[in-house]
C-alpha cells in the first residue's frame, strides 16, 4: 500500500504575529462604525501599488469607546484589521446623563476638538469624525467643534484625547482630599449631638 500525501497535508501552519491576529475573534461588545477610508498609492519600480486605509470607531454606547486606523489591499481586510484593534484599545470615561462632566479640549497633532456638555434635547452639535466617536459611546447632548486641522484621522484621535482626560466629580474630590475632609466633619458632629442628647 502506498500513502499518498495531499498538498494540503503538506502546509505548515502560519507563525508570528499575522497568525495570532487570525486566530483573534473581535468580541460581540459594541457596535463597529467605518467613519473614514482611503485609498493609498505606494509608488514602486514597477508602477504603484495601491491599498485602502480604514478608519474605525467601537461603542458600547455606555461610555465605552475605541478607535483604529487598518491598512490592506482590500477594504474589508482593512476594516476587519481596524476593528481588532479597536476593541482592544477601548476606553471607558465618566458619563452624566447623556453628556459628558465638564468642558474639555483635546489635541492630536494639529488637530483640537473643544467639547461643552449640553443640556437634555439639544443633540450631539459637532463635525462629522468627532459625531460618530459621540454617538458610539452614548452621549446625546454635547456641543462640540474643531479648532485646527479637519484631518479626519488626527480629528477622532483627538475627540479620544479629550475623553480619555474627563474626571468624574467623584474622583476629583478623591484627589483633593475633600471626601476624607467631609467624613472626618461627620465623624466630629456625631460626637458632639450625642453629648447634647
Amino acid at each position: 500500500m502506498t500513502n499518498e500525501t495531499l498538498k494540503s497535508d503538506n502546509k505548515r501552519e502560519a507563525k508570528g504575529k499575522r497568525a495570532e491576529f487570525q486566530k483573534v475573534k473581535p468580541a460581540s461588545e459594541g457596535k463597529t462604525t467605518v467613519i473614514h477610508v482611503a485609498r493609498t498609492a505606494k509608488v514602486v519600480k514597477g508602477g504603484k501599488r495601491f491599498g485602502f486605509r480604514a478608519l474605525i470607531v467601537v461603542g458600547n454606547g455606555e461610555g465605552k469607546v475605541g478607535v483604529a486606523i487598518g491598512k490592506a489591499n482590500q477594504v474589508q481586510l482593512a476594516i476587519g484589521k481596524a476593528e481588532t484593534h479597536a476593541r482592544k484599545n477601548m476606553i471607558t470615561f465618566p458619563v452624566v446623563g447623556d453628556t459628558i462632566p465638564h468642558e474639555i479640549i483635546g489635541r492630536f497633532g494639529a488637530a483640537s476638538v473643544w467639547m461643552k456638555p449640553a443640556a437634555p434635547g439639544t443633540g450631539v452639535i459637532a463635525g462629522a469624525g468627532v459625531r460618530l466617536v459621540l454617538e458610539a459611546a452614548g452621549i446625546k447632548d454635547v456641543l462640540a467643534r474643531s479648532l485646527g486641522s479637519n484631518n479626519p484621522c488626527n480629528l477622532v484621535y483627538a475627540t479620544m484625547e479629550a475623553l480619555k482626560l474627563l474626571k468624574s466629580k467623584e474622583s476629583v474630590n478623591a484627589i483633593r482630599g475633600k471626601a476624607e475632609k467631609a467624613a472626618e466633619a461627620k465623624a466630629e458632629e456625631k460626637p458632639a449631638e450625642a453629648a447634647a442628647n
